[in-house]
């Protein structure tokens, strides 16, 4: 079965639908998979539902299907590095799902190993609770969470093999290992592709069985904020 895809637009031909759900790794602008996004925009498809721990920053990253309006609702636990996203969220252009940040990367986790839902005490008594089953546990509460299943998975690592094993650098593994896996389809943009047999196996961090297709490019690793100070004079 072939992976290996020449581009974004390639790799993602005949997987978009108006209205589709998407799960998006990286975590603020780290691991990204900004190629993959890039490629969304380009195809117009509208009213998407993304899952990422947050929406890019304003012009970057998912930022980008913000300002084109391709986006109908985010699920997601940090949001404040965009501008526009909260411009649209408080004047009601896009629904929110807040998530606390180990529980949607548990959930990510949970669909893609085939778990429908699972108890957490995170959220209990707030606002995150609302509407959700409460069950008793040793005389705690714990809310029940369902598992994400996406319809896409798109994700960035740093290599792969052609037959989808994947290993990340550092921290930009993040919430791609579980967005990829809970992906129905998972797309994944790689700065490197290496020949298969050449990964170590111990060091592998998502078996080539969660991969369905893969794209080599360059990418801009894009900093979401620089502080720097003066050089104090001697």
């Amino acid at each position: 079965m072939k992976k290996v895809y020449a581009n974004a637009t390639e790799a993602l031909d005949g997987l978009l639908t108006d209205g589709m759900f998407i799960a998006a790794g990286g975590f603020g602008l780290c691991g990204i998979p900004e190629l993959l996004i890039d490629a969304l925009v380009e195809s117009k498809v509208k009213d998407l539902t993304i899952a990422s721990n947050n929406c890019g920053v304003d012009g970057f990253g998912l930022g980008k299907l913000l300002d084109t309006r391709q986006i109908r609702k985010m699920i997601s636990s940090y949001v404040g590095e965009n501008a526009e996203f909260m411009r649209q969220y408080l004047s009601g252009e896009l629904e929110l799902e807040f998530n606390p940040q180990g529980t949607l990367a548990e959930r990510m986790r949970a669909g893609g190993s085939g778990i429908p839902g699972f108890y957490t005490k995170t959220g209990v008594g707030t606002v995150i609770a609302e509407g959700k089953e409460v069950k008793n546990f040793d005389g705690q509460d714990y809310i029940l969470e369902r598992g994400i299943v996406a319809d896409l998975s798109i994700v960035k690592a740093w290599k792969a093999d052609d037959t989808g094993n994947l290993v990340f650098r550092k921290t930009a593994r993040n919430f791609n290992p579980p967005a990829a896996m809970c992906g129905r389809v998972c797309v994944v943009e790689v700065e490197e592709i290496v020949p298969r047999g050449s990964l170590d196996p111990d060091l592998i961090h998502l078996p080539g069985i969660y991969v369905h297709r893969i794209i080599q490019g360059t990418h801009e690793k894009r900093i979401e904020q620089r502080t720097t100070r003066k050089k104090e004079t001697a």
